[in-house]
């Protein structure tokens, strides 16, 4: 007779409850409500994707229906029910793939991880392969590689995800994963501490859409940009406003300058004369001297 399926450690619920948080999708009311999470699937409770018609639903356009499929929202009561039923299914999947003894922690370290990635996914990944040829310490540093979610279609890093793994891992090789995820003590049957790193900001039905956010928040990234600009260019306008007040009071200027200059050079060949001129009288002086005497002798006569 097959054994029944076995039990998730409290640390691993702790570290599930503590990552994904609880957030109410509208704290106008007084139960739970679904919320968008960071990849744009509407969750609702402890990670509990909100399924319509056998598929997760997706996308802000569907606030109406997640509403409608959960009318009234659900109770923190519901939200655990709905977490251990969740639970079942990654218990199975864990227990079916690891084909090597676990521990507790090991095991409750996989079915956290498989609770955030899906089974499919640790079915084909290195860190499974390791651990069932008896590469313990080999697997554990393989849960470092899932810290990437699509996000806007772009495969990339989130710091969640990151401290996610790390607690995780730690939680495998029977550490403080507390510690390692950089989180504080859980209290028992008190609220969940909350990863801001990892959760939505709960929004409101009137919120603006995400592309409304995004294309306000980029005009308001150009504007610092364009201020930037703008002082660079200043010192070069002002450079070519004073050029220009230059050129205009020296062009106001030319004609008296012009005028002196030509009475200059009228008056330096006049001066340059005057010598010549003084000689020239002087020897015409001494010339007529002679026959001025002469003139004078005969007159006396």
């Amino acid at each position: 007779m097959p054994a029944p399926l076995r039990d998730v450690p409290d640390e691993a619920v702790e570290l599930i409850k503590c990552f994904e948080g609880i957030p109410d999708g509208d704290p106008s009311t007084v139960n739970l409500d679904a919320y968008l999470c960071p990849v744009d699937v509407w969750t609702i409770g402890w990670g509990h994707a909100v399924m319509d018609g056998g598929k997760q639903l997706k996308g802000r356009a569907n606030l109406a229906r997640a509403r409608a499929l959960y009318p009234g929202g659900i109770t923190r009561a519901q939200a655990e029910t709905l977490l251990r039923a969740d639970l079942l299914s990654r218990v199975a999947s864990v227990s079916s793939l690891a084909k090597v003894p676990l521990d507790d922690r090991q095991f409750g370290a996989l079915v956290a991880l498989v609770f955030n990635i899906g089974a499919a996914n640790l079915a084909s990944s290195t860190l499974l392969r390791r651990l069932n040829v008896g590469d313990s310490r080999g697997a554990a540093d393989q849960f470092l590689a899932w810290d990437k979610a699509r996000v806007g279609g772009v495969l990339k890093p989130l710091a969640g995800l990151t401290r996610r793994r790390k607690a995780e891992r730690a939680l495998f090789l029977g550490e403080d994963w507390r510690a390692a995820g950089g989180v504080g003590p859980v209290m028992r049957g008190g609220p969940a501490p909350v990863a801001t790193e990892v959760l939505p900001v709960p929004e409101s039905p009137d919120a603006p859409p995400p592309a409304k956010r995004a294309a306000v928040k980029k005009a308001s990234a150009k504007k610092p940009a364009a201020k930037k600009a703008a002082a660079k260019k200043a010192p070069a306008k002002r450079a070519s406003i004073k050029q220009a007040v230059a050129k205009k009071l020296a062009a106001k200027k030319s004609p008296g300058l012009s005028t002196a200059i030509k009475q200059v050079a009228t008056r330096k060949p006049a001066a340059q004369k005057a010598p010549a001129k003084k000689a020239a009288a002087k020897k015409a002086a001494v010339k007529k001297a002679p026959a001025k005497k002469a003139a004078a002798k005969k007159t006396g006569r």
